[in-house]
């Protein structure tokens, strides 16, 4: 495994699927204070974005298959209706843009999981300290830096855990939308497991692939676990 290119080719595509944690959390934060505003339509916008998150994995996945397609996706469509030819491009079947294909679909996806996660932090704050806080002359930017915010370490962190592990396993949605190509632009562990065990039958070496995600996996638990067993 250790020698085996195509395994870290699939570490490095695993690792990378990580940095939709950040963007998730900060697109998340930014709907969630939207949402906290009590603006008209708020239960309506609430039901839209938590929807993608409701849908599985392959219905994403051919969706934005059906988006991305290069000759009549609704993406490219829209760039050569406004004169933005140059911009259209092969996106999910592209070497260099094939992963950023998959995480802006990723990021669609857990977006609304986590805004409503942070939603229920904001709304879990005491309504006296803000009130004691507007008393102070407070602007409601302050509030939110200075009292919300660091209140929210928990649902940061559950929103974390919760988007890595289904970073990990989000086998069925790249399968679906890319198969992995084109050629190992878009591999990850989880498809180079089912490839080695399923079509190579090589039952022993998709067993260490397995292994090595496990080992992933306590990564992020048990600092996780052990926090909330101290508290």
């Amino acid at each position: 495994m250790l020698g085996d290119s195509t395994f870290w080719i699939s570490l490095r595509n695993t690792l990378i699927l990580f940095s939709i944690i950040p963007i998730c959390l900060v697109v998340g934060l930014f709907l969630a204070i939207m949402l906290d505003q009590g603006l008209r339509g708020t239960n309506l916008f609430r039901n839209l974005f938590l929807l993608p998150f409701a849908l599985s994995f392959v219905v994403t996945g051919t969706i934005w298959a059906w988006m991305y397609n290069p000759a009549n996706g609704i993406i490219n469509s829209l760039f050569r209706m406004i004169g933005w030819d140059s911009l259209a491009g092969t996106w999910h079947t592209g070497q260099q843009t094939v992963m950023p294909s998959i995480m802006l679909a990723l990021v669609w996806q857990f977006s609304g999981y986590v805004a409503l996660v942070f939603l229920a932090g904001i709304k879990s704050v005491p309504e006296n300290q803000i009130n004691a806080a507007r008393l102070d002359g407070a602007s409601q930017w302050k509030i939110y830096r200075r009292l919300v915010l660091p209140q929210l370490k928990a649902p940061m962190t559950t929103a974390t855990v919760i988007i890595a592990m289904f970073a990990l396993r989000s086998f069925d949605f790249i399968w679906v939308l890319t198969g992995g190509g084109p050629g190992y632009a878009s591999h990850t562990l989880p498809i180079q497991m089912y490839k080695e065990t399923f079509l190579a039958t090589r039952f022993v070496y998709g067993s260490a692939i397995g292994n090595v995600l496990l080992l992933l996996v306590l990564v992020l638990i048990v600092p996780f676990a052990y926090k909330n067993y101290r508290r």
